[in-house]
């Protein structure tokens, strides 16, 4: 998570970058009352993920009417990773690198227990199908030297 908090956004590789555009624009969406898929649609077909979609929804809608307390992303124009973007960023890295318990762990402290699983069986789906889209969010790699999305 400290390697992306407080850092600014151009930074972040492509593929973290992209979420978190896909995680301030879900979170967009809802504030607008839009169908947060219908209006990421868009940006998941352009990058050839738009099978992840639906699973990034339901990650996105879990942490959402489980959280503990209200999970503040900020708004797209914003420049800055805020922490709370960071944590979730740093849980779709640990995912990638298998480290399950980690993202539950980490999950327990950010929505109730009952949407521990769900949500990192979400992330987990949502990750494996990124990943075939060319995605590589394995490295929290923060140096703009990733091609793909």
């Amino acid at each position: 998570m400290y390697a992306f908090v407080d850092r600014p956004v151009e930074n972040l590789c492509n593929s973290s970058r992209f979420l978190l555009w896909a995680m301030r624009g879900w979170a967009d969406a809802v504030a607008r009352r839009r169908c947060p898929p219908q209006a990421l649609r868009r940006g998941f077909e352009g990058v050839g993920a738009l099978p992840a979609l639906a699973d990034f929804h339901a990650a996105m809608m879990s942490i959402g009417t489980g959280a503990i307390e209200d999970i503040t992303l900020a708004p797209m124009p914003c420049r800055q990773i805020g922490e709370e973007e960071a944590i979730l960023i740093a849980l779709w890295h640990d995912m990638a690198l298998d480290r399950v318990e980690q993202v539950q762990a980490t999950l327990a402290l950010l929505v109730e227990a009952d949407h521990v699983v769900p949500v990192s069986t979400a992330i987990a789906a949502a990750s494996l199908k990124l990943s075939a889209a060319g995605f590589d969010l394995s490295p929290p790699n923060m140096n703009h030297q990733e091609n793909r999305p």
